[in-house]
């Protein structure tokens, strides 16, 4: 199972929220940038890359900041943040992102999930992020009216590849992953399954790796020292 550090921007500095909270917010790093060259020293394999801002404008507003990071790290960086249309899908992948996770857009234009995924195949992922097993949107600030298993199960029809789920409600908080919601996602959908939200403790990431989980984003815990990536990454070999 692999262990993906989370890089959250914010005006260019490396944050974490509290349940996706932007009225709570702890800024770890200044600089971004050196947050993510910090991780795939220590030996991240992947970076997952989000941009706070423009999840709420919906549109990127980091870009610079994260073509910075495409520069100085030679790991693959998937990214989220506000991007739902296609000309900003392409021009990111273009400039070497890996992966470009899609999350709003998957509530409000299926079909552009479908042409997408059809074209770009294994580069797109689609983000379901939910509050209490319902799906939010815009980053995470309004209702998108479906279930996370509906939506996980509908992009599966379409053709999605591989799907992120983050319990808002723990995103941050190190209390504990969903570990219920994530086997059932995992039952219930076929997809892999990268789970974000909760995780604190090594023994999290070996019980969601039992699960059948392919990847475990991990944020603040990261940022505290309450998990150490080398010892993460050694436990997941």
């Amino acid at each position: 199972m692999e262990v993906i550090p989370a890089v959250d921007i914010r005006g260019s500095r490396c944050v974490r929220l509290y349940q996706g909270d932007y009225r709570r917010e702890t800024v770890f790093s200044e600089d971004a940038v050196a947050a993510a060259v910090s991780w795939a020293d220590q030996g991240a394999s992947r970076l997952h890359v989000v941009d706070l801002d423009g999840a709420a404008a919906g549109e990127p507003r980091n870009l610079a900041v994260v073509e910075a990071i495409l520069r100085r790290v030679s790991i693959p960086v998937q990214l989220g943040g506000g991007i739902r249309d296609e000309v900003v899908v392409a021009r990111l992948l273009e400039a070497g992102v890996s992966r470009v996770v899609l999350g709003t857009a998957a509530v409000e234009n299926p079909g552009l999930i479908q042409k997408l995924c059809q074209q770009y195949g294994e580069a797109i992922v689609v983000g379901i992020d939910a509050r209490d097993g319902q799906v939010v949107t815009h980053g995470w600030l309004r209702a998108g009216g479906v279930t996370a298993l509906e939506l996980g199960r509908r992009m599966a029809e379409l053709g999605a590849r591989r799907l992120i789920y983050t319990d808002v409600r723990r995103d941050g908080t190190l209390t504990e992953p969903a570990f219920e919601a994530i086997a059932e996602m995992v039952r219930s959908v076929g997809l892999p399954l990268i789970a974000a939200g909760g995780i604190s403790k090594l023994d999290h990431l070996s019980r969601l790796k039992e699960l059948g989980v392919e990847g475990a984003i991990v944020g603040r815990a990261l940022y505290s020292g309450d998990i150490d990536l080398k010892a993460a990454l050694a436990v997941m070999r």
